[in-house]
């Protein structure tokens, strides 16, 4: 159902009082007053500047306060939908709360009054008589609609446009998650400072998008990095997710299969866990969204949570979309008790949606130190899968080093692999990677190309977390014992 049918749903079942969080206004005022049409209803709106007004009349008087404006609606006998819009701070008034919820319960047959905000919790003396509604990111649909619109617009400014029908769908496809204005403002920037509007604004419309998840909030977007098929090692771990992509797929409902959930991903630093989820949306073709819980707290009551639930929400419309959370444990921590309860619904907030989370929502957490986490988060149901990542193989190794020296323009054929995985035992993946870099520091500063000789004197001279910490290695092993899959 979207938004302008859940509206209307609202007004058809003759809802008093409704309290509806936007951060769209044009487009919220324009839904409900879609909705409102339908059913044949008269419209007035309110803001503190114009005062109530009836859509094709004029203002009434001395009606710019809120107070004013419901008692001039408790006079109204006819039918009619009213709009109050940036209400959350008058609803603070003791009086104005005591106005509105008489109006709510006296109110005739088909008048509706609805209270808009941005932020604007349900307070306790209007609870049992309000609903709650929320406006929710367009869908592919609407954005379709915008983009054509824009499309127009952009013509008639004289600029060139030339995206074809898959083009229209392609970038109304990368607009999701973003509300109607920021996606308006995003095509219509990039369109004027590019001089046009095709196939080749697309990856500045991007950035834009990217810019705009990133400001305050968060969300950000990430760029995939290379493929699974680029990532050494790990084949359990790919052979499953390979598997799991197949349920994104249409048809997979019909036979039965749930869309995938997520992976958690756990084990000794350095070894690739973060590397996955960059591969992974490049092999699967979808964003990659990281979660950054340090980004959700803030100093006011509700705040945190009403971030989350923001999030959660883009991340919906993003959808099917792969959420990444890395080192999990650092952000959803056992509460301390300290914060007033914050983290503690945090968490819970979290945990829901895991459970709870639309079809096309894969998560991918990483962590380091597992037992950390909350005992909630390794229950059955948040992810599909807990696979350990240890240390590289041999094999592995030399396939780690093979990549890193053809990231660097150099001729892995022209080394001996196998003898330099047998001198990395022990080595983790980013380990393995800073050998090879400052190997080549060492032969540029020699004015030499890089030979076998310079990975083992770098390999020599920095001994792996392994063997400087192995006390906690070994416990993380004996922890992944019987809970966690090897990847």
């Amino acid at each position: 159902m979207d938004n302008s049918d859940d509206a209307r749903l609202l007004l058809a079942s003759r809802y008093s009082l409704i309290v509806a969080e936007e951060r769209d206004e044009p487009r919220f005022l324009g839904v409900f007053r879609q909705a409102a049409g339908q059913l044949g209803l008269p419209v007035w709106t309110w803001s503190a500047t114009h005062g109530l007004v009836r859509d094709g009349g004029q203002a009434q008087y001395d009606t710019q306060d809120a107070g004013k404006a419901v008692a001039f609606l408790t006079g109204l006998t006819d039918p009619g939908v009213f709009l109050f819009v940036d209400v959350s701070t008058g609803l603070s008034s003791p009086l104005l709360l005591r106005q509105v919820k008489d109006f709510a319960q006296g109110a005739r047959p088909g008048q509706t009054l609805v209270l808009g905000d941005a932020v604007i919790p349900v307070p306790p003396e209007l609870e049992g008589v309000a609903v709650s509604w929320e406006l929710k990111p367009p869908d592919v649909g609407e954005l379709e609609t915008l983009v054509r619109t824009a499309m127009g617009q952009l013509q008639d400014r004289g600029l060139a446009v030339g995206l074809d029908e898959a083009g229209v769908a392609s970038l109304a496809g990368e607009l999701r998650g973003l509300s109607a204005a920021e996606a308006e403002r995003a095509i219509q920037r990039e369109a004027v400072r590019n001089g046009r509007l095709d196939s080749t604004t697309l990856p500045a419309i991007l950035q834009a998008k990217a810019e705009l998840l990133e400001s305050g909030g968060p969300l950000e977007l990430v760029a995939p990095q290379g493929t699974l098929d680029q990532v050494g090692g790990m084949d359990h771990l790919k052979e499953w997710l390979t598997l799991r992509r197949t349920g994104l797929d249409p048809a997979a409902a019909q036979a039965g299969l749930d869309p995938p959930r997520g992976v958690l991903l756990t084990g000794v630093p350095g070894c690739g866990k973060s590397l996955v989820a960059k591969a992974l949306a490049g092999s699967w073709n979808l964003p990659l969204v990281l979660l950054d819980p340090g980004r959700l707290y803030g100093p006011y009551v509700g705040e945190s949570e009403h971030r989350l639930d923001q999030a959660m929400e883009t991340v919906a419309a993003m959808a099917p979309a792969i959420v990444w959370v890395d080192e999990i444990e650092k952000g959803f921590a056992p509460p301390s008790g300290g914060d007033g309860g914050v983290a503690s619904r945090v968490l819970g907030t979290f945990l829901r949606w895991m459970q709870e989370r639309p079809p096309g929502a894969f998560v991918v957490a990483t962590a380091n130190d597992v037992e950390s986490l909350p005992p909630e988060f390794l229950r059955k149901g948040r992810f599909d899968e807990i696979f350990f990542v240890d240390l590289p193989r041999a094999p592995e190794r030399a396939e780690i080093f093979r990549l890193h020296l053809a990231k660097r323009r150099q001729d892995p054929a022209s080394f001996d692999l196998q003898a330099l995985a047998a001198a990395s035992d022990g080595f983790s993946g980013a380990e393995i990677e800073q050998a090879v870099a400052g190997a080549l520091y060492r032969a540029f500063a020699g004015g030499r190309t890089l030979a076998a000789k310079d990975v083992l004197d770098e390999l020599q001279a920095s001994p792996p977390l392994s063997r400087t910490r192995s006390d906690d290695l070994v416990h993380l092993r004996a922890w992944a014992e019987g809970r966690a899959r090897p990847v």
